[in-house]
């Protein structure tokens, strides 16, 4: 259970990252010429995905995940707030592994 909530934290983490580089860096650099966010913000979210796709491989093997449910986790974090629609998901599995 606890390495569920470990990979929700995670999937947490990149999904703010994407939000604040499409919502914050790109409108700033695109729509005023501003650019210093663009830097920081994509090393934050590529950091944030990495981890995501490595709390993958350590968190979920052995959760009782269906593969398709292994290429939705992955797939979901290849668009922005898709790790938060995936939530439920996860948070669900978490439930099912606290009541056995």
């Amino acid at each position: 259970m606890k390495m569920l909530q470990a990979f929700r934290m995670v999937a947490f983490i990149e999904g703010i990252t994407t939000i604040l580089l499409f919502l914050v860096a790109m409108p700033l650099k695109y729509g005023l010429g501003y650019d210093a966010l663009i830097r920081p913000f994509g090393m934050a979210h590529g950091v944030a995905w990495l981890a995501y796709l490595a709390a993958m491989a350590v968190c979920l093997p052995g959760k009782g995940f269906t593969i398709a449910e292994w290429l939705r986790t992955f797939v979901f974090a290849l668009f922005p707030t898709g790790t938060f629609l995936n939530d439920p998901l996860i948070a669900r599995r978490q439930e099912q592994l606290s009541r056995a």
